[in-house]
């Protein structure tokens, strides 16, 4: 590599962006809501971390859900784990972010599920 060239990879570098590390918080569960197209219905559901709830046909398992330290009612982002009742086979396991709830979605005929917010009490 010329000099030149390396001096302007080290320039490239150094130029970069720094981006602050965000600190988070761990919830003591997570508010999700649903929506059954089939039925036209729509609902929120409450679950503690490490249980689970069910709606219509599915089991949700939620492992923890975390949030901004700075910010209770920032972006926050659960693991969840989504069973049918009838299958122990997980359908959706995952990461599910409140502000972006398409980027890693439930792909299920029915229903659609995402997160609201953490819970902290």
């Amino acid at each position: 590599m010329s000099r030149l060239a390396l001096i302007f990879c080290i320039a490239l570098v150094a130029a970069a962006p720094v981006r602050a590390v965000e600190t988070a918080q761990v919830g003591s569960g997570a508010v999700l809501r649903w929506l059954d197209r089939t039925a036209g219905e729509t609902g929120t559901i409450e679950i503690a971390n490490t249980s689970a709830g069910q709606v219509g046909k599915l089991r949700v398992e939620l492992g923890e859900c975390r949030y901004p330290a700075d910010n209770i009612a920032g972006d926050a982002y659960a693991f969840l784990t989504i069973h049918t009742v009838k299958d122990a086979r997980p359908i959706f396991s995952g990461w599910m972010v409140a502000s972006s709830p398409a980027l890693n979605p439930l792909e299920h005929p029915r229903y659609d599920i995402w997160v609201l917010r953490c819970t902290t009490g």
